[in-house]
């Protein structure tokens, strides 16, 4: 599956598009006040695909599970101290209200952890490079 993403800034135009197997949506993320580029910046964003994907996921394998997941709560962060410097440091949080047990909700977050793709893609040090167009 492809997923991919698309930024067209220029001044007071800010335009986000997603895209997962043909699907396109629009993302409404404004521009910075200045007028050029984006008022999120990538490390926020980076942190966001770590809980968004984790919560995501958590509805995917409590379903594979039969459990009723009523409530996800994720918070994730990381570290970046230098213009170029990568980010390190990363660490999330999850709390899960549902029809389950406590023990049954921890071992359903431990779970989705180790299937998680976007936690896993940084646990494996994925890959980036620049293709010229």
């Amino acid at each position: 599956m492809k997923i991919s993403a698309k930024i067209e800034n220029s001044l007071h135009k800010h335009q986000v598009i997603v895209e997962t197997k043909g699907k396109q949506q629009e993302l409404q993320i404004p521009g910075k006040p200045s007028g050029y580029g984006s008022s999120v910046n990538g490390g926020e964003f980076l942190t966001l695909a770590l809980a968004s994907c984790f919560c995501n996921d958590i509805y995917r394998e409590a379903e594979k599970m039969n459990i009723k997941v009523h409530k996800v709560v994720v918070e994730a962060s990381g570290e970046f101290d230098a213009v170029g410097a990568p980010g390190y440091n990363f660490v999330y949080t999850a709390k899960v209200e549902g029809d389950a047990s406590d023990e049954e909700l921890a071992a359903l977050i431990k779970h989705t952890d180790t299937v998680s793709e976007i936690q896993n893609t940084l646990r494996a040090g994925a890959q980036v490079k620049l293709v010229a167009q």
